[in-house]
């Protein structure tokens, strides 16, 4: 993971959530980058994906990536 993807699991950490908004703001990067930075963590199993897409999607952490 990048800093900004490793800046944004600090970020659900302490919020419990992250938008694709939230990213593109705390990482000042545009919606297109932020999607695809944000791709990266759910294949790997750090975050899990809530809603197919738009508004109401936001990532959290993984509840079976905490148990390993």
């Amino acid at each position: 993971m990048n800093d900004r993807q490793i800046k944004a699991a600090f970020y659900v950490k302490e919020k419990g959530r992250i938008t694709n908004k939230d990213y593109q703001q705390i990482n000042e990067v545009k919606e297109r980058l932020a999607t695809m930075e944000l791709k990266e963590p759910v294949e790997k199993g750090i975050f899990e994906k809530v809603g197919s897409r738009g508004r109401g999607t936001h990532y959290i952490i993984n509840p079976a990536f905490m148990l390993k």
